[in-house]
């Protein structure tokens, strides 16, 4: 069910079973893990420079599959801690910028999909949240942090003991995604924007992308993060596409970034 394509420095990678909203079972998540591997490689190659994550159909990804799953014989830590949160790791250290396209369903592992994705674009009408109180099971994937982090605590409990679910327009107005837009907008917008960042300094973004996720994991201070800016900057001072922006800034033209 998983696809990858890439096309001029992109690699679009599709989740598409949409007859069951995209849902994950480990099967799959494996897939989605080679594909991820697959995608990395082409970084190291440059035929890689920036990656963009989508679902097909109604909805980006409704969580796990459980239509087969009988509880008695669930093997929930597999699952959860050996096959999900590893994928989740894996992508988020995916060595480009990454962007996710979210339609539709967003729930448990998608969500935790769009938590290990660098920048994540709404449909206004997305449904995000946790519907597990009506399965007896809890919200997982990284979204108690990412609620608590972003809408504080009472909210994330009002939204996990109610099962109800917030718009994509409400989540990214409380802060939770990046952009939101119309939903016949979303990927003809969000490709549009992948295909120019995969033209820019990309190493640079993956400077920044590794910086905002020290600030995040080591909860760095102001003058921390600054120390850890400087570094990098200078890191960057010795690279081609530095002395390029630098040169085309200079010429009044456009750069020709190598990433």
């Amino acid at each position: 069910m998983i696809e990858l394509n890439i096309t001029d420095g992109v690699a679009e990678i599709v989740l598409n079973a949409p007859e069951k909203m995209n849902s994950l079972n480990e099967a799959a998540l494996d897939e989605l893990g080679a594909a991820y591997d697959k995608a990395a490689e082409g970084v190291e190659t440059g035929e890689v420079r920036a990656l963009l994550l989508r679902g097909e159909g109604r909805g980006f990804c409704a969580g796990r599959d459980i239509s087969g799953v009988v509880p008695a014989d669930d093997d929930v830590m597999g699952y959860l801690g050996g096959k999900v949160q590893p994928l989740l790791a894996k992508m988020a250290s995916f060595p480009a910028p990454t962007f996710a396209a979210v339609q539709g369903a967003c729930l448990g592992v998608g969500l935790g999909l769009a938590i290990a994705t660098d920048v994540v674009y709404v449909a206004q009408n997305a449904k995000i949240g946790s519907p597990f109180a009506n399965l007896g099971a809890t919200l997982d994937s990284g979204g108690h942090w990412l609620f608590t982090e972003r809408l504080g605590t009472h909210r994330t409990l009002d939204l996990i003991y109610t099962a109800e679910l917030i718009s994509g327009a409400d989540a990214v107005a409380s802060g939770l995604f990046s952009r939101a837009m119309p939903a016949e907008d979303l990927l003809e917008t969000t490709r549009g924007i992948v295909a120019k960042v995969a033209s820019g300094a990309t190493g640079a973004f993956r400077a920044s992308k590794e910086l905002v996720a020290e600030i995040r994991d080591a909860r760095l201070g102001l003058w921390d993060s600054m120390a850890n800016e400087n570094v990098a900057q200078a890191e960057l001072c010795a690279t081609e596409d530095y002395a390029e922006g630098f040169l085309a800034f200079q010429e009044k033209r456009k750069p020709a970034f190598k990433g």
